[in-house]
């Protein structure tokens, strides 16, 4: 079981992310690549005390960085949307931006 902090690492907030906050009640977050769903779904109702309806998740593979000569890859990553309950409070993580 892993700490609620380590399941999300960071809110993703980008123009899409931020459209999906407003318009379709739906969080968007960088989590952990090996976090389940209902780790997911309790790291959030946990810290911002909110009931969550769905999370829904999505990995991406690195892409390849090359510095000259030398190539390797960007680590992977998974990102997550968690859909909030009617009624519940949208917390506010990205304030004017």
């Amino acid at each position: 079981m892993r700490n609620r902090y380590q399941v999300i690492q960071r809110p993703i907030i980008t123009e899409k992310g931020l459209s999906a906050k407003e318009s379709l009640r739906t969080l968007v977050f960088e989590v952990n690549p090996h976090a389940t769903k209902n780790e997911i779904r309790g790291a959030v109702e946990s810290i911002f005390k909110v009931k969550v309806e769905a999370v829904r998740t999505s990995t991406f593979a690195g892409k390849e960085r090359r510095r000259g000569k030398f190539s390797g890859y960007r680590p992977d990553w998974k990102k997550a949307y968690v859909k909030l309950r009617r009624g519940e409070k949208m917390p506010e993580y990205a304030e004017n931006v």
